[in-house]
């Protein structure tokens, strides 16, 4: 990506609350990461949930750093963390990596924004930056995830229930939606016969608590195979030479059996 361009979708993100990388994933690796999710559905017995939000008709798989060598690359792919670090900014965190199958028959999900939990007022600087991969094509049929342009601006979150005239993210399969946490959004109903398969990739403002506990959820034998870069979106790392430490010292010390070397300066 040029400089150009990652302005060009920095500005996007910034005006609409969304962009779309076009094709920007490697086929081998979308294939991959498709047999991939495959195998743990089946491994994992994987069944829909019971309710509206994650879907009747939905098979997710959570914690995907712990369960296969693939999913490493998505993190740090070199087409989409430059535009997160842009959003958010290089001490950025992983906060959630799960595989969403929407499957035929399933209804719209419930129109939401991703950081309404957090209790600040809106609208407010980026803390949330998300995004989703197409390991199949995104229609407007089959379930493609559907925003609301512009709503990342908004003062508000939206009211549970309440519909609003949304935009569907179609692209082929390859692409990444990246969005905004505080636009409106959700995952449309599945009107085909043809499943849509995607993999929510979903980034946090380093000092925000993440979704998913990475440092509890993957074993430390596996991110000690981690690259440098992955090990400190996964949180094994300071954000701004404070925030994170254990006795003064960098949780990377953990996973090299380094020994304690004291590198915060607490006032």
């Amino acid at each position: 990506m040029t400089p150009g361009e990652l302005d060009e979708h920095v500005g996007r993100m910034a005006q609409d609350g969304y962009t779309i990388l076009e094709r920007v994933i490697e086929p081998e690796l979308v294939d991959e990461l498709a047999r991939e999710v495959d195998r743990l559905e089946r491994e994992l017995a994987i069944g829909p949930a019971s309710n509206l939000f994650e879907g009747k008709h939905t098979l997710r798989v959570y914690n995907l750093l712990a369960r296969g060598k693939a999913f490493e690359r998505i993190p740090v792919h070199a087409a989409v963390l430059p535009i997160i670090e842009r959003v958010l900014d290089r001490g950025c965190l992983v906060s959630s990596l799960s595989s969403i199958g929407i499957l035929p028959g399933e209804t719209a999900q419930p129109i939401h924004a991703d950081d309404q939990l957090i209790p600040l007022p809106k609208p407010h600087v980026p803390i949330i930056c998300n995004t989703m991969w197409a390991i199949t094509d995104f229609t407007a049929a089959n379930g493609a995830t559907r925003l609301v342009p512009g709503s990342h601006r908004r003062d508000r979150n939206p009211a549970l229930g309440v519909a609003h005239p949304t935009l569907a993210a179609e692209m082929p399969r390859g692409s990444v939606l990246v969005f905004d946490g505080s636009i409106w959004h959700h995952g449309g109903a599945n009107l085909t016969q043809e499943r849509r398969t995607g993999i929510a990739m979903n980034y946090c403002a380093g000092w925000l608590r993440q979704q998913e506990n990475q440092q509890l959820g993957i074993p430390l034998e596996v991110a000690r195979g981690f690259e440098p870069r992955l090990r400190k979106l996964c949180g094994f790392a300071l954000y701004r030479g404070l925030l994170g430490h254990i006795d003064r010292c960098s949780p990377a010390d953990l996973l090299d059996g380094t020994g304690p070397r004291p590198v915060v300066g607490v006032v």
